[in-house]
């Protein structure tokens, strides 16, 4: 990948990660999905790893730094080889792609189950994330797009 491509990448998704930062903002503004807490699980399993209390700051920061910039990448190295013509369908097949490997591996590796469903209110979760993933990857892809164009 060529120098100018990746800060193209990481400023996507940086994008991205605002998008989904503002939604998840939002969640807590409203008060909505208040036993949905996928930060805390994530601060939990870190405080687990290091046998010692994390600072709740610290998953935040993860997340938003992985986004911008690990995601970011990946999705700049796949961009040519998703289907659709523009942007934002590329980005919309990668944040169901994100979203198949976060219901599927990540939400069961943080004690949430299969789609968050351990959480016990049903399909919310799986659909919140859902928005979540769709939200920071359609950005990022019209980002990307616009970047590039």
């Amino acid at each position: 990948m060529a120098k100018h491509s990746i800060w193209k990448s990481i400023a996507a998704g940086l994008c991205g990660t605002a998008a989904h930062s503002a939604l998840m903002f939002l969640k807590s503004w409203t008060g909505a999905l208040p036993s949905f807490q996928p930060y805390e699980s994530l601060q939990n399993i870190f405080s687990h790893f290091i046998g010692g209390e994390i600072h709740p700051i610290v998953p935040l920061v993860f997340s938003f730094l992985s986004g911008a910039t690990l995601v970011g990448f990946l999705f700049g190295l796949s961009y040519r080889v998703l289907p659709g013509k523009n942007g934002a369908t590329k980005g919309l097949i990668f944040g169901l792609l994100g979203w198949m490997v976060m219901g599927l591996l990540f939400f069961p590796f943080l004690g949430l189950g299969l789609f968050g469903i351990k959480v016990g209110i049903g399909l919310a979760p799986a659909l919140f994330s859902l928005a979540m993933l769709l939200t920071y990857s359609v950005v990022m892809g019209l980002v990307y797009s616009a970047l590039n164009s």
